[in-house]
């Protein structure tokens, strides 16, 4: 992206003081963690259909459970980036309201982000299948039987085949058609109905900035678009934030 072009995105952050910002896997790659749907990513090599479902999750629980052991390990020795540290800021200084991510990584929490809708849950958080009684990720790694009834824990994320959490995806909503820019970092934007914010953002009146790798369905709407690494991307923009 051209220094005039972030130079006019900062103005309209600084003259809306609402900037709403969307993540995706991207935005911690620079953490160490891989994305999913690019080339190599986890999807890439391997079928979500037989890891990350609730079917998966009743049927193979084996296979299910070293999926999320070693990601849960992966996170665990993952720190905040760049990029999650300018976020933070800008949200202490006002300027982005509030982060909406599809990660489950707790990052832009670990980083200082207040208000942030995790649309797919987090790692975080452990509860039985059967009773919904919470647990911790150690017990879920070393398959402790749940404390209250004796079942078998799970991540608290959302699966495929599950619903997003009602009230996050509201709040999502609503933060979306009511923001003065939309940003859109790391995201494939292939994933619904998450992939609808960018677009009510945009048809409310937003400007919409994205800054992803791969190419985008809704590249065509963006008023901003870039594929440089996300943590350039923002360093650059906090330049011109001032």
């Amino acid at each position: 992206m051209s220094d005039d072009a972030l130079r006019l995105l900062a103005k309209r952050m600084l003259d809306s003081s609402n900037a709403v910002v969307f993540t995706g896997a991207g935005m911690s790659t620079e953490s160490g963690l891989s994305d999913f749907r690019s080339k190599g990513g986890i999807w890439d090599v391997e079928d979500p259909m037989e890891l990350a479902t609730a079917t998966a999750m009743r049927n193979n629980y084996d296979k299910f459970h070293a999926f999320y052991s070693n990601r849960f390990a992966r996170m665990r020795d993952a720190a905040p980036n760049a990029g999650h540290r300018i976020l933070a800021e800008l949200e202490e200084r006002g300027i982005v309201r509030c982060v909406i991510t599809q990660n489950i990584d707790g990052l832009h929490a670990a980083a200082g982000s207040r208000t942030i809708y995790e649309l797919h849950g987090s790692v975080g958080n452990v509860r039985c299948i059967e009773c919904g009684a919470s647990s911790t990720q150690e017990d879920f790694t070393a398959r402790v039987p749940c404390p209250a009834c004796g079942g078998r824990l799970r991540p608290g994320v959302v699966l495929f085949e599950e619903s997003l959490p009602g009230g996050v995806l509201d709040a999502s909503w609503r933060a979306a058609e009511a923001c003065g820019v939309f940003i859109v970092l790391g995201s494939s934007l292939q994933v619904s109905p998450a992939n609808q914010l960018p677009v009510m953002a945009k048809r409310a009146g937003a400007i919409l900035a994205i800054c992803n790798r791969d190419i985008t369905p809704y590249d065509h709407m963006a008023d901003y678009r870039t594929n440089e690494g996300i943590g350039n991307f923002l360093a650059s923009l906090k330049f011109f934030l001032g």
